[in-house]
């Protein structure tokens, strides 16, 4: 961080404050004094005249003293009058922000003290404007080279600032400032705009060409001078999640050879020891119990590999016509569960798949919050697809957890698997379908999952298992 100067008083300045000073006060008064005492020498010399009368005397010592008077007292007020002038032009120079504007004034009075801290007063403010605008520029640099996409809203729902990549995101590059938000969101794909006009956090994924974006949004109401602002930050986190993903992976690799070593290694020291009893007749009582050993460890063994092995062999999905009302009477066994709305007549989807999709959802909401909390689910039925949203009063979800929501094997729970997420994401992808997260206004977590119309392409095997 760049950091001022610290206001520096130079030697002739040091020099000249120690220097005796004949005061302003004591100039004026040492000048009337002087005045009076030339007038009474005036008045001296005019009562020296014959035929003179007092009147006329006074006349002449107008006459002389006046002018003379009036010269004097302009000649002490006029560096005065400079320096007023100049003060005041260099103070509206500050006012226009330009801090560069000394004075020259080399004498010892009140004046050149004013002078002087003017001056430092002006030296001050142009540093401390330098390291302002140094400031400035580096955060406009850093801004600019960010990878997140970065909008400043205003009070009047105008974008005041954007950086380079939202530009390049939003608009292909063309320039943002003064538009207003609206406009930008209806240039935005649809899954995007849904949760900009949320004003919460979000996590969504957009369909592309190649492959599919996954997106996180966060935003934050602040005020600046004085005034209601929007900071809006959109990250790209498919790299990252890939990453992350791959990591992940390794991890789970690690924790099957662990468990597998775990296992193997007591089954190997049992059959050690029933080739033992075996070569021990008198000791055959035992065996029963070293094979009841090695059956648990193989159960424990086989329970453990197929909780893993169930999220890799997702079945391709068989939509059929479904009874949306007849389909979520079956989540009955859990009382806070509430419809906010009548459900559309019918829906095309696997209903076995859909039914894990909407359990995990609901499991996950009622755990999410307080005992007794309510838990609101919504069907609706648009052109474009149907939405079907899982919404909880629960303490929400940071950053960090949004982001890493959907990686498989990632869980904030002690007990949990991981699993639910990303499984409830695989198998609204192979319906040709996506999963969104999204922060809820005064807290809770708001999970939306859209499933296509009949006509929609339904994928004929299971997807791969990516965190895009």
């Amino acid at each position: 961080m760049v950091q001022p100067a610290p206001p520096t008083t130079s030697s002739a300045t040091r020099e000249t404050s120690k220097q005796p000073r004949f005061s302003l006060a004591g100039k004026f008064t040492a000048g009337f004094l002087v005045l009076l005492i030339l007038m009474a020498a005036i008045a001296t010399a005019a009562t020296q005249l014959p035929d003179l009368s007092p009147l006329a005397i006074f006349l002449v010592i107008l006459l002389v003293g006046l002018p003379l008077g009036a010269w004097f007292v302009g000649r002490l007020l006029r560096p005065l009058d400079r320096v007023v002038r100049g003060v005041s032009d260099g103070i509206r120079s500050f006012r226009d922000r330009d801090f560069s504007v000394r004075l020259a004034y080399r004498r010892t009075d009140e004046v050149g003290d004013l002078v002087r801290h003017y001056n430092e007063v002006g030296q001050i403010l142009q540093q401390e404007r330098q390291a302002v605008r140094q400031r400035e520029l580096l955060l406009q640099t850093a801004l600019d080279r960010s990878p997140a996409a970065i909008l400043l809203v205003n009070q009047i729902d105008r974008i005041i600032y954007s950086n380079r990549e939202a530009r390049r995101l939003l608009t292909g590059g063309v320039k943002l400032e003064g538009c207003t938000f609206a406009e930008i969101q209806a240039g935005c794909p649809p899954e995007m705009r849904e949760i900009l006009s949320s004003e919460t956090d979000g996590l969504f994924t957009v369909p592309g060409k190649a492959q599919s974006e996954t997106y996180h949004l966060s935003q934050r109401h602040f005020q600046l001078n004085r005034s209601h602002h929007r900071l809006v930050l959109l990250r790209r986190l498919t790299g990252e999640l890939g990453r992350q993903e791959a990591e992940t992976w390794k991890k789970v690799i690690r924790v099957i050879s662990h468990e597998l070593n775990n296992s193997l290694a007591p089954i190997s020291s049992l059959v050690h020891s029933a080739q033992r009893i075996h070569r021990e007749p008198e000791h055959a009582d035992r065996m029963e119990g070293v094979f009841e050993s090695i059956r648990d460890r193989l159960q424990h063994l086989r329970h453990f590999i197929e909780s893993y092995a169930r999220f890799a062999r997702l079945p391709a999905p068989r939509p059929a016509a479904v009874d949306w009302e007849e389909f979520l009477s079956g989540f009955s066994e859990y009382p806070t569960l509430r419809l906010d709305e009548a459900p559309p007549k019918r829906g095309y989807f696997d209903p076995s798949q859909m039914r894990q999709v909407v359990q995990n959802l609901v499991k996950n909401a009622v755990e999410a919050g307080e005992a007794g909390s309510p838990v609101d689910l919504r069907v609706r039925e648009t052109l474009a697809g149907t939405y079907l949203q899982v919404l909880d009063r629960g303490r929400g979800m940071d950053s960090e957890t949004m982001e890493k929501a959907l990686l498989p094997f990632y869980s904030t729970k002690q007990t949990g698997t991981g699993l639910g997420l990303p499984l409830c994401r695989e198998i609204l992808e192979a319906h040709g379908g996506k999963i969104s997260l999204q922060a809820r206004d005064e807290g809770g977590t708001i999970v939306t999952c859209w499933l296509p119309t009949r006509r929609g392409k339904i994928r004929s095997s299971p997807p791969r298992h990516a965190a895009s």
